[in-house]
């Protein structure tokens, strides 16, 4: 799993040189760069868990955390509880790289999954990309998605599975909600990267991320309490979610993410934010805010909505037509 990420945006030396003290043990505050988040926060954790949010002894609140603990301190464990990356996609991300290569030629790479030819036509017709015809075939699919377009799907392929292929009863309850999170997210800050002179290619990929170390929490949590059920404390709601953050960190370094995305999951929300960082902050909150307003859970003139800038407001509603 480690390589093709770093072929994906490629790296001075290959590997993940994080910045000197991103790795601190103590969990890193979750993003605020608007009002209202902690309320925000704590209704997101209860949207992710919906029913399974219950009244849990402190003791297993103890164990978990605990055990997340542990896991920051061993980044391959943690990996390991997450699938891996679909073989073809290391492949297609070279060819990406090769200027040589044409649309012919990636259609023939692509045409040997067909969950990726799927996924290539129906990006291609989606409303992002507007065509002025449907698009039927790979080749014209790749030549309209061009190089940015294919790396950003190829990225969300690869990590679909990562997210969304998981055993125990919570994990698989959440994992559709937390990929829907983690789509939405890393549209959200690639849209927003180009307002703070950040690369979109890598918001999109810190977006996704940072919901690793979620994913794995929650896999933890079924390992722990053996049962349907979530601690509901907003406390331990607070503690989870940062912890999650720590734990991305970890696992992306241990993938060898190129070093600004993963500094990004790290920073995002803290006042020495890197400028990839602050988009993928206010991305995380505005998809979460989407998420929110659309389940039914948040109402359109709350303070977080009724604030937005425009820049903000239009990568909200790029967010819901995104989505629909």
């Amino acid at each position: 799993m480690k390589n093709w990420i770093t072929r994906l945006f490629g790296s001075s030396d290959g590997k993940a040189a994080m910045p000197e003290g991103v790795l601190a043990p103590s969990p890193v505050p979750a993003s605020a760069p608007m009002p209202g988040t902690d309320d925000i926060e704590y209704m997101f954790c209860r949207w992710l868990a919906g029913p399974a949010l219950q009244d849990v002894p402190p003791a297993a609140e103890t164990l978990i955390m605990g055990e997340l603990a542990r896991l920051e301190a061993t980044p391959g464990a943690a990996a390991d509880l997450v699938p891996r990356v679909p073989a073809v996609i290391p492949q297609l991300l070279r060819s990406l790289r090769d200027d040589s290569a044409s649309a012919a030629d990636l259609a023939r790479q692509v045409a040997q999954d067909v969950v990726l030819v799927a996924e290539v036509i129906r990006e291609a017709n989606s409303p992002y990309y507007r065509p002025t015809a449907p698009v039927r075939t790979i080749e014209g699919a790749i030549m309209l998605l061009g190089q940015n377009g294919m790396r950003m799907l190829l990225a969300r392929v690869a990590f679909r599975p990562v997210i969304s292929a998981q055993s125990g009863r919570l994990a698989r309850l959440v994992a559709p909600n937390v990929w829907r999170h983690a789509e939405t997210c890393a549209l959200a800050a690639s849209l927003l990267a180009p307002q703070v002179n950040a690369d979109p290619l890598e918001a999109y990929l810190a977006g996704l991320l940072q919901d690793v170390g979620l994913i794995v929490a929650f896999r933890v949590i079924d390992q722990v309490c053996q049962a349907d059920a979530l601690p509901q404390s907003e406390t331990f709601c607070a503690q989870l979610m940062a912890a999650a953050r720590v734990l991305s960190v970890r696992i992306g370094a241990h993938w060898e993410f190129p070093a600004t995305a993963t500094s990004a999951v790290a920073l995002a929300g803290r006042g020495d934010a890197t400028p990839l960082a602050r988009a993928l902050a206010q991305g995380d909150q505005l998809a979460k805010l989407r998420l929110l307003l659309d389940a039914g859970q948040l109402a359109e003139d709350v303070p977080p909505l009724a604030t937005l800038d425009a820049g903000a407001r239009r990568c909200f509603e790029k967010l819901r037509v995104e989505q629909a």
